[in-house]
């Protein structure tokens, strides 16, 4: 019989193996935040103007950097306050003509350049013209926005709206985040 107690053999390997991978998680996780509040931010989507594209109550991420480095192209969906109004909520809408294009919506359809566009996304025809009933020539920095759900959009057919300027575009809409079935990026 032996009173010499045996000490418990900690295995080092795996204690140092499991640190590593707490440190990796955690530097990721860091970085992660770090990345999406410096280039980004969620918002919710408000109404029915983009369905089907994106309905109402569901968070978007917006990618607010990439219009620092690039101008909005046509079929971006654009995130922006009308006329740059603070206390607005956050807008999403298709943008439909750049600057110096020319746009006119007749007999439901939208035209750019004298050419009428392909909607992909669009629900139904565009009932009412409103201020694009005669050809409208867009300006510098500003672009021509309009809701996929047009017949329910406030857009830039509405004098309230208008033509946005880029410098109240704060960002691009990229990706559903919530709700978690809706999880897929935005075009």
């Amino acid at each position: 019989m032996s009173f010499y107690h045996r000490k418990k053999k900690i295995n080092t390997g795996i204690l140092k193996e499991i640190l590593i991978w707490a440190v990796e998680i955690l530097l990721t996780v860091a970085v992660t935040v770090i990345v999406v509040s410096l280039f980004g931010f969620r918002i919710s989507v408000v109404g029915s103007s983009m369905s089907p594209t994106l309905a109402n109550g569901e968070t978007i991420l917006v990618n607010r950097f990439v219009y620092h480095l690039f101008d909005p192209k046509p079929n971006d969906l654009v995130v922006f306050r009308p006329n740059g109004n603070e206390n607005s909520h956050y807008y999403i809408k298709r943008v439909v003509a750049v600057p110096g294009d020319t746009v006119q919506i007749k007999e439901g359809e939208i035209y750019v350049n004298g050419a009428r566009i392909q909607e992909e996304a669009a629900a139904s025809a565009v009932e009412n013209a409103l201020s694009a009933e005669e050809e409208i020539t867009i300006g510098e920095d500003e672009y021509f926005v309009i809701g996929d759900n047009s017949s329910n959009s406030e857009d830039s057919r509405y004098a309230s709206i208008g033509n946005v300027k880029k410098e109240y575009i704060v960002g691009e809409a990229w990706m559903v985040a919530y709700p978690w079935k809706n999880l897929r990026f935005i075009k």
